[in-house]
């Protein structure tokens, strides 16, 4: 009897265990799936291309606007992004489709590679405000690891350092206040691009998906005159606050919780 009951428990951990593993994996493909409209979309659609010159040409207006309200260029600044914002890295992300695995898984690696892109508009953008004596700060949460890689990616595709102490990548803390603060110090930030709302005020940091809105509803104004943000479906805080942050979730969590937060209407389909 104890062999038997040995025996069923075996089988019992066996099957439930090879259960979870074809849930995980379900979950796994689930999420490269939703993910793979998002990449395809930052890579090849004319919107994406569209969205980014837009955001630019905005940027572009508000540097003249600053510029003709003071005698002093040298004391403004543009705070921007790095990744999504500056660079496109939707590389990485293709390959994280291709080859089934998730993030950070790779990124070291690509961005050691100093092959990411510059988005569409921005080159052209920062390089005025530079000519024009603009400092511009580039505050990512890049591991500062990557620095030298990074100024390499930055000469090859023509993107100005004014010095290093303008590239201000993480070094303790994903948060970007701190960073941003240190540069209001000696500078008036007129302007600040991101793809993220954290880019912008830490009142976005680890907030609900609920809190975010409320807080962007409450910042409205403030959108393209001194925010100025770009889209990226990919990744982001907009996602990470789906799923409260919980980075332990396992994929199949997370496409359970996704798959429930989209909103139809109520149809009945006819026969």
């Amino acid at each position: 009897m104890k062999q038997i009951k040995l025996f069923l428990g075996l089988t019992f951990l066996l099957v439930t265990t090879s259960c979870t593993k074809q849930v995980e994996k379900q979950g796994v493909e689930n999420y490269q799936q939703q993910l793979l409209i998002a990449t395809i979309y930052q890579q090849h659609s004319a919107e994406m291309k569209a969205l980014s010159y837009q955001a630019y040409n905005l940027a572009e207006f508000q540097l003249n606007e600053a510029l003709k309200k003071t005698n002093n260029p040298n004391k403004l600044a543009v705070v921007l992004d790095l990744d999504e914002t500056v660079l496109d890295n939707s590389p990485h992300t293709g390959q994280s489709i291709i080859g089934k695995f998730g993030y950070p898984t790779g990124w070291n690696e690509w961005c050691e590679l100093a092959e990411a892109q510059a988005l569409p508009g921005a080159v052209d953008f920062l390089n005025k405000a530079v000519a024009a004596g603009v400092q511009v700060f580039y505050i990512s949460n890049r591991d500062d690891k990557l620095r030298e890689a990074t100024k390499k990616n930055f000469d090859i595709l023509g993107i100005p350092l004014q010095s290093d102490e303008h590239l201000m990548l993480k070094t303790t803390t994903s948060g970007k206040e701190e960073r941003r603060l240190k540069v209001s110090d000696n500078y008036e930030i007129f302007l600040l691009i991101g793809d993220n709302l954290s880019d912008f005020s830490q009142l976005y940091d680890k907030q609900s998906f609920e809190r975010r809105a409320q807080v962007t509803d409450s910042l409205k104004l403030a959108f393209g005159s001194r925010y100025i943000i770009l889209p990226n479906a990919m990744y982001g805080d907009w996602l990470s606050a789906l799923y409260d942050y919980d980075f332990s979730k396992s994929e199949a969590q997370k496409s359970e919780i996704y798959n429930g937060l989209v909103k139809g209407f109520n149809f009945v389909k006819n026969e």
